[in-house]
């Protein structure tokens, strides 16, 4: 290799890992409360951004995953260790998908597609939503409780972290917004983006399990999104932010679920 190829190789490769990180920044901004980064973003940039989405779940859940193994180093029970490391996911997340969940429960029982979604736009949280919510938080907990260890219930939450945000693009790119608010204000992204994302939450899911785990955890976050999708294109005639909050959760269930039935 010439040194004009290696600089020219050195240039491409600063480029892309610049957008990489731009991108992570701009995904991080969609989906916690973080600040985004500063200047003007284009509505496009965000909908790009997408591909980075499975980093950012999977940052979260190393996070809930390192709260989870301090909780259970200080001597706590199991199930406390477990909802300590699901608190602290919902925490970075600024319970978005919790939220979204729930308001997509309560807005099921709507009589029109008119109607739940002006359910779901209420601030008052209905019976479905309170028991979906509590369902969701439980559950999460107790399958994470029942996983051999600390340490395997951490790698659990770095893969449902990632898998879970990442199918979140097909859904944006397959479904049409019935309102656009939140995650469905970022636009419709680009099919090249879907797929890199699709690609990434995979290999991500794959790198913190076993093989077997891993393919289980694949097949359950997809089966679950697509699950939840279809029931907001019957139900509401597309998604709103809360649909994809509910479907991020689904995902999530779905892939500590699998993790445990393949032990």
């Amino acid at each position: 290799m010439t040194l004009s190829s290696f600089d020219e190789f050195m240039a491409a490769a600063g480029e892309t890992l610049a957008a990489w990180w731009r991108d992570t920044r701009l995904s991080a901004s969609v989906l916690t409360p973080v600040a985004p980064p500063p200047g003007d973003i284009a509505p496009r940039a965000r909908a790009d951004a997408v591909r980075a989405f499975p980093i950012v779940g999977a940052l979260v859940g190393l996070i809930a995953g390192a709260g989870l193994m301090a909780a259970a180093w200080l001597g706590l029970h199991p199930l406390a260790s477990a909802l300590v490391g699901v608190t602290v996911a919902a925490g970075l997340s600024g319970a978005a998908g919790e939220s979204g969940l729930a308001k997509f429960c309560d807005g099921l029982g709507g009589q029109t597609a008119e109607s739940r979604l002006k359910i779901m736009g209420a601030a008052r949280l209905g019976g479905a939503g309170a028991l979906a919510l509590i369902l969701g938080v439980g559950l999460r907990a107790a399958v994470l409780a029942g996983l051999p260890g600390p340490g395997a219930a951490a790698l659990a939450l770095i893969s449902a972290g990632a898998a879970s945000r990442a199918v979140l693009p097909f859904a944006m790119a397959r479904l049409e917004p019935a309102r656009r608010d939140g995650l469905a204000a970022v636009g419709r992204p680009d099919e090249r983006g879907v797929t890199i994302g699709g690609l990434l939450g995979t290999a991500l899911t794959l790198l913190f399990l076993s093989p077997l785990a891993g393919i289980m955890a694949v097949g359950a976050a997809a089966a679950a999104a697509a699950a939840t999708a279809a029931l907001a294109r019957r139900r509401l005639g597309g998604y709103t932010g809360d649909v994809l909050g509910a479907i991020q959760q689904a995902a999530e269930l779905a892939v500590l679920i699998a993790v445990a039935a393949s032990l």
